[in-house]
């Protein structure tokens, strides 16, 4: 990888989304050299991939360069890698771009889409965690509905037009609202000549209601918003398979072309880090100074560590806060372990919860306060705006957004990479933006 060797000790992170960069960050390279590997060159804000998945926001306005995040920063080192697996006896790292030896390794990997064993559901739906995967789900919605308007075949064109979301978590009803403002807004315009009224969005939830991690208040609300969009809701419902055409539920099948999965996620562990009790429920067990069980120079962050407690026996919810927390933590720890002083436990400090259903609908639950409709979109807005990373980034979707909130007008709607399929040639290129 051609790092240099110097008198420091090294600290690896492989990852570099929320918690590895804000451990990277925070890092004293005073004390430490620091090795940050990922298999992008960017950072991804992925609460904002569902407005590029539906055209709302350019992709390159929810992406940041690490590079330029860390221009100016000694004794650190980025390098594009695909980590293939880790030897711990030898403390070694493999990748494709060669070997590299670690003092300290991080494992900040984040989250995989979790099919839950189903290989049908992995092969035919559609994930959203990535922004190759996001632009792959814009050229679908899209290529469907030019489909559409070429078949003569009634029963093909309502599989074309129908939609169905996985999941009744913040990702599915964030999708859901921005897909029902599509068709109700946008796309009769964008397709005279189709009746776009034809067009379904389905949104199936496995619990009793949606967002089932906040309060029932914010799950109620959301549903009659998504009502009000013409979103068509099913709860208490399990999805068994799915062809590519037909989805099979526990209660009845859905005819379509596109299933967006977004009913869970798991931890994306790397190959050769292994022990007893180790990995549980797919993410890594780690302690309260996010030490994994077993080792003293292996940590994990983020949704791939597992931290359980008496107070928390399933261990913290797999958000975006949690990682920040984490990585910002470990760096003061790293510090205090340089000058060999005690390490600061870590204890998860909840700043709320909040999902957008759609222009001026969105609810929020912050410790002590709930409430929901214009003022919490107003303030899920500027939340996400300012934990946008680049002051370019946050010009462009906030104008983005103002457009929208006028015109109604998601002006992304381009085709640009065609996506033709998991294993097609165009549309798998994770370097390529539309």
């Amino acid at each position: 990888m051609n790092i240099p060797e110097i008198n420091l000790k090294r600290i690896v992170i492989i990852g570099g989304g929320f918690g590895g960069l804000r451990l990277a960050k925070k890092l004293s390279t005073k004390d430490y050299q620091i090795v940050l590997l990922d298999k992008h060159n960017y950072h991804a804000f992925q609460p904002l991939l569902y407005q590029v998945a539906t055209a709302g926001l350019e992709p390159d306005s929810i992406a940041h360069a690490i590079r330029q995040i860390f221009a100016g920063k000694e004794n650190f080192y980025f390098r594009i890698a695909n980590v293939d697996r880790v030897d711990t006896n030898s403390q070694k790292i493999y990748s494709d771009i060669g070997d590299l030896d670690y003092d300290y390794l991080v494992i900040a990997t984040g989250s995989d889409t979790n099919y839950y064993g189903n290989q049908n559901i992995e092969r035919n739906a559609m994930p959203m965690k990535s922004i190759p995967e996001a632009l792959d789900l814009r050229s679908l919605i899209l290529q469907n509905l030019e489909k559409a308007l070429l078949t003569n075949d009634l029963d093909e064109r309502s599989r074309l037009m129908n939609y169905v979301i996985v999941g009744g978590g913040p990702t599915g009803v964030e999708l859901a609202g921005a897909m029902g403002e599509l068709k109700k807004h946008i796309l009769p315009h964008d397709y005279p000549d189709l009746d776009i009224r034809r067009m379904n969005v389905h949104l199936i939830q496995g619990a009793d209601r949606l967002l089932p991690t906040m309060s029932q208040n914010a799950s109620e609300k959301s549903f009659k918003y998504l009502e009000d969009l013409g979103v068509q809701v099913w709860f208490d419902m399990m999805v068994k398979d799915y062809d590519g055409k037909i989805i099979t539920t526990d209660k009845r099948p859905f005819e379509a072309t596109t299933l967006i999965w977004a009913a869970g996620v798991k931890g994306s562990l790397i190959p050769g880090i292994e022990g007893e009790g180790l990995i549980v429920g797919g993410r890594y067990v780690v302690n309260e100074f996010n030490q994994m069980k077993g080792f003293d120079n292996l940590f994990a962050i983020g949704d791939v560590a597992l931290m359980i407690t008496e107070e928390n026996p399933k261990g913290d919810p797999m958000v975006a806060q949690v990682s920040i927390q984490q990585g910002k933590l470990l760096a003061e720890n790293f510090n205090k372990l340089k000058l060999k002083k005690a390490l600061k436990p870590f204890r998860y400090k909840d700043k709320g919860s909040m999902a957008t259903i759609g222009r001026d609908k969105a609810v929020v639950d912050l410790p002590g306060w709930k409430f929901q409709g214009w003022f919490a979109w107003f303030v899920w807005m500027f939340v996400h705006l300012v934990s946008l990373v680049g002051f370019r980034n946050k010009v462009v979707a906030l104008m983005n957004w103002v457009i929208q909130y006028f015109q109604y007008n998601k002006s992304v709607r381009l085709i640009i990479r065609p996506y033709k399929g998991k294993n097609g040639q165009t549309g798998d290129d994770p370097n390529v933006f539309s």
